[in-house]
C-alpha cells in the first residue's frame, strides 16, 4: 500500500481529497495535517510515501514545508495541490522536486490519473536494476503524468487501451493478473483483455507464466516487466 499524507488548511477539502485517495486501489490515507508545522511533524511520525501538499497554510507556505523536507533529506515524494497559480510558486515547487502540481479546482478523474501515474512510477523504479535511456525517459514521463512512449501498435490495438491495461498490471504488482481478472478491472471483454496483455508480452513490457492450481487447466498470469521495452 502507498501511504499518503493529505495537507490542507481547509478541513472539507482535506476530507474530499482523502476520500479520493482511499477509493483508489493500492493507496491508503495515513494522516492529515492543516498547518505546515503539523505536516512536518506528521511526515516524521508517519513516514508516508507521498504528501499531497497545499501551498496556502496558516503558519508557513507549503513551499517552505517542501524546502524543509528537502533540506532534511526526508525520503518522501510530494505532489502540490493548490489554488496558487503564480509562476514563482510553480517554479519553487519544480525546484523542490515535486512530482506534479495540480491547480485547484480540478476534477476527480484528473486527480486519480495523477495518483495512478505515481503508482506506475513506483512500480517502474522498483523493478529497474540498471536503467537505459529509454527507461529513464519513461520514468521521467510518468513523473510528469505522461504516458510511456508508445511503440507502433498493430491494427485493432488502441494505444490508450494498451496504456490502461499496462497501468492495471502495474497496480496488480508481482502477483500479476489473469485475462479474466484484467477484464474485471478494466471493463474490457475477456478476449480483448487477453489480446492487450499478449501485446504487452510481444513488446517485452510484460511476462506471462503458467500457474497450476489444484485442479483443472493451468492459469496464464501476466506481470509487468520494466526495463526491456523499447524506449
Amino acid at each position: 500500500m502507498i501511504g499518503v499524507l493529505v495537507v490542507d488548511d481547509d478541513f472539507m477539502v482535506a476530507k474530499v481529497h482523502a476520500g479520493f485517495v482511499a477509493a483508489l486501489a493500492g493507496f491508503e490515507v495515513v494522516g492529515t495535517a492543516s498547518t505546515g508545522a503539523q505536516a512536518l511533524a506528521e511526515v516524521e511520525r508517519l513516514r508516508p510515501d507521498l504528501v499531497l501538499l497545499d501551498v496556502y497554510l496558516p503558519d508557513m507556505t507549503g513551499l517552505e514545508v517542501l524546502h524543509r523536507l528537502r533540506s532534511a533529506r526526508t525520503p518522501v515524494d510530494v505532489m502540490v495541490i493548490s489554488a496558487a497559480r503564480d509562476v514563482e510558486s510553480i517554479r519553487s515547487a519544480l525546484h523542490g522536486g515535486v512530482l506534479h502540481y495540480l491547480v485547484k479546482p480540478f476534477d476527480r478523474r484528473t486527480f486519480e490519473a495523477r495518483l495512478t501515474d505515481y503508482a506506475a512510477l513506483r512500480g517502474e523504479l522498483a523493478e529497474l536494476g540498471e536503467a537505459g535511456q529509454g527507461d529513464v525517459d519513461r520514468v521521467f514521463g510518468l513523473s510528469r503524468g505522461e504516458p510511456p512512449r508508445a511503440t507502433q501498435t498493430p491494427k485493432g490495438i488502441a494505444p490508450e487501451t494498451l496504456q490502461l491495461v499496462r497501468r492495471t498490471l502495474a497496480e496488480a504488482g508481482p502477483e500479476g493478473l489473469s485475462a479474466s481478472e484484467c477484464s474485471e478491472r478494466t471493463g474490457l471483454a475477456r478476449v480483448s483483455a487477453r489480446r492487450y496483455l499478449e501485446q504487452l508480452v510481444s513488446e517485452q513490457a510484460a511476462d506471462v507464466r503458467q500457474r497450476y492450481g489444484t485442479a483443472g487447466r493451468p492459469e496464464r498470469r501476466f506481470t509487468l516487466r520494466a526495463g526491456r521495452r523499447p524506449g
